[in-house]
């Protein structure tokens, strides 16, 4: 596969700034004013993405107060999975205007379809690219669906083990996708830090060849930042505009002065990535002179042979380095020198 994938225009992978996408999910709260407003304040904070869900509650679950259809624990509990679903969703009557608005504001918009019609309605509205939730890793036919539309594809990982996104990863290369992204992920709402074992993303890019990234629940952004010191290309957080709004995501999303760092913060930390480098940095070259060197440290007539009280190591550094000193020990010296000269190879007989 493809060492980039491209968005957009936007290129994505090891070699450019990390991407950064604001998940929207359900924290519009029913109200396409607040899908607006997110979608504003995402592009005002310099996210690359407003990403979205396209579902509807019979497209993703089906109607049903059986146990196996109820949620007992989590931010979730007491509802039945349609219900959740039916409160959550984004109507699909908006994403024409949500994808204007993201238009007009410069920031791109795309999707998790969650069915084949999800797909196709995505397409009638050209969206650039396709986003694979986790909960969906393991749906090879939705893959297959999406990777046929020959848009860049990302899928998300969270519950999957080794076969499964090996898995995941065939069913997008059988459906044709030529740029395919994967996101290391824990599924947990919100996710402990300590659960993301982030050493897994070295691994991912080695054994997968795919730009790798991070769809991160954690409560705030040092595990977003670490992932990019350890290879992340994308980063993926949920954004909201109040977290105390009580949607049913707004709880472990950020707000927009967090997310606002995040973007600052992960281009720095790819900034200070750079590459292999032993040399000498420019920063670094006003600061030269402040090294330690040899100089003499007594008046010393010509004819003098040098003796360890004559020259020391200390800063600046306008002197012979000091791994010279023992080999200047008994020269002779051919002119006059001063206290508090340079030691020069030119001085000495």
């Amino acid at each position: 596969m493809r060492s980039k994938i491209t968005i957009n225009g936007r290129s994505i992978g090891l070699g450019y700034s990390p991407y950064i996408i604001a998940e929207m999910s359900a924290n519009h709260n029913g109200n396409i004013q607040n899908a607006f407003e997110i979608i504003d304040a995402a592009a005002d904070a310099g996210a690359d993405c407003v990403k979205l869900q396209t579902y509807r509650a019979d497209t993703i679950t089906m109607q049903s107060s059986s146990p196996e259809f109820r949620i007992d624990d989590g931010l979730w509990a007491g509802n039945t999975l349609y219900d959740l679903y039916e409160q959550a969703h984004t109507p699909w009557e908006w994403h024409g205007p949500l994808f204007e608005h993201a238009k007009k504001r410069g920031i791109v918009m795309f999707s998790s379809p969650f069915d084949s019609t999800a797909v196709d309605f995505l397409e009638d509205l050209n969206a650039p690219a396709y986003k694979i939730a986790s909960f969906e890793a393991v749906d090879h036919a939705l893959i297959r669906y999406a990777a046929s539309t020959g848009k860049p594809l990302i899928i998300s990982t969270g519950m999957a083990d080794l076969e499964e996104i090996e898995e995941a990863i065939q069913a997008a290369r059988d459906g044709g996708c030529q740029e395919l992204a994967i996101l290391h992920c824990v599924s947990g709402y919100p996710a402990p830090a300590g659960d993301y074992n982030l050493h897994t993303i070295p691994d991912m890019i080695r054994r997968f060849g795919c730009v790798t990234g991070l769809s991160d629940h954690t409560l705030n952004n040092t595990t977003a930042i670490t992932a990019v010191s350890l290879g992340a290309s994308i980063v993926e957080k949920h954004f909201t505009l109040d977290r105390t709004g009580g949607g049913p995501d707004d709880s472990f999303s950020l707000e927009s002065d967090e997310l606002r760092a995040l973007v600052q913060d992960s281009k720095t930390a790819w900034d200070a990535l750079g590459q292999i480098d032993y040399g000498r940095k420019s920063s670094e070259s006003g600061n030269v002179k402040f090294r330690r060197s040899l100089y003499f440290v007594e008046n010393i007539q010509a004819g003098e042979v040098i003796r360890s009280d004559h020259i020391r190591s200390i800063r600046p550094g306008y002197g012979l380095a000091p791994k010279h000193l023992d080999a200047i020990m008994g020269k002779q010296l051919k002119v006059d020198v001063e206290r508090a000269t340079p030691v020069t190879w030119d001085v000495f007989v």
